[in-house]
């Protein structure tokens, strides 16, 4: 016999919000919209629109949750808990916790003994996941592009083996540079798929390699995206020590580090000697002088 928890009473609930098609709205997200003692929302303005589009009035406490503030929040949501209150937790859009706020609040209610509960949604993940018509059986989730050039090259090189599909999310504004950088340190032939503006009116998915789809990005993309790179076909192998060199290069120029320190995170990430791309290094710059 199954367990009817279409509506929790007491505890931490987090609840999936649509990404942009409101008819994904589940019963129980409406129910515990309406019901829930606090509701502790990402914005308040957009829980409001969310409630008035579903046709329902949020009859509990409404309180903003985000960034910036959650961690000042956590001690009052877990009070009202521990007084037997339904907490419900949500985001923007999506599920929160991933990449989103949330996760001081069900940590601290688990480490306290409080009953967390969930409300499975809409996610932009395993939207993305479904559709790029990847081989996506086993996947990484890595959040957010690094802003900075030389963390983003770091994080690529770590992708350069990675046998699973990696998820992540870009803004419109960097999601071109981020994918030049992909083709120079991945490899023009990998393959991804962008995917933007899942649910909403205009959504689209273009899949190709990291090459063709750095050449449609140049045009401009808008949107939130989230983009699906396929994992590494060969994960045993590494490009000629030539290939590398620019690699070595930009890491010693934009972290400010040593050579020899540059070309062993590069060689560690390849499985190689550091010892041969140093000497590789040394004798690049001298051909250029």
């Amino acid at each position: 016999m199954s367990q009817d928890n279409s509506s929790y009473r007491g505890g931490i609930v987090v609840a999936g919000t649509p990404l942009g098609n409101i008819d994904d709205a589940s019963p129980r997200l409406r129910h515990a919209l309406a019901t829930a003692d606090v509701v502790a929302a990402e914005d308040t303005r957009r829980a409001r629109n969310l409630a008035n589009a579903l046709g329902i009035d949020i009859s509990g406490y409404l309180v903003s949750n985000f960034d910036h503030n959650e961690s000042s929040r956590v001690d009052a949501l877990i009070k009202e808990a521990q007084r037997g209150r339904t907490v419900l937790i949500i985001s923007d859009a999506g599920m929160p916790v991933i990449s989103d706020p949330g996760f001081p609040v069900v940590e601290r209610a688990h480490d306290e003994g409080i009953h967390v509960g969930c409300i499975p949604g809409p996610s932009a993940v395993t939207t993305a996941l479904a559709m790029s018509g990847l081989h996506v059986g086993t996947f990484c989730f890595d959040g957010f592009v690094p802003r900075k050039a030389g963390a983003r090259r770091e994080w690529l090189s770590s992708l350069v083996t990675e046998r699973r599909a990696c998820v992540f999310f870009e803004s419109p504004h960097r999601i071109e540079e981020t994918l030049n950088a992909a083709v120079e340190i991945l490899g023009g032939d990998r393959r991804a798929a962008v995917c933007r503006e899942l649910t909403k009116l205009y959504e689209e998915v273009r899949r190709g390699t990291l090459e063709e789809l750095a050449s449609w990005a140049a045009e401009g993309i808008r949107g939130e995206i989230t983009v699906v790179l396929e994992g590494a076909r060969d994960a045993n192998t590494h490009p000629p020590v030539e290939d590398l060199i620019d690699d070595v290069e930009a890491r010693v120029r934009a972290d400010g580090l040593r050579l020899k320190d540059a070309c062993k995170v590069v060689a560690d990430q390849w499985g190689m000697r550091k010892k041969d791309l140093y000497e590789a290094v040394v004798d690049a710059r001298k051909a250029s002088e």
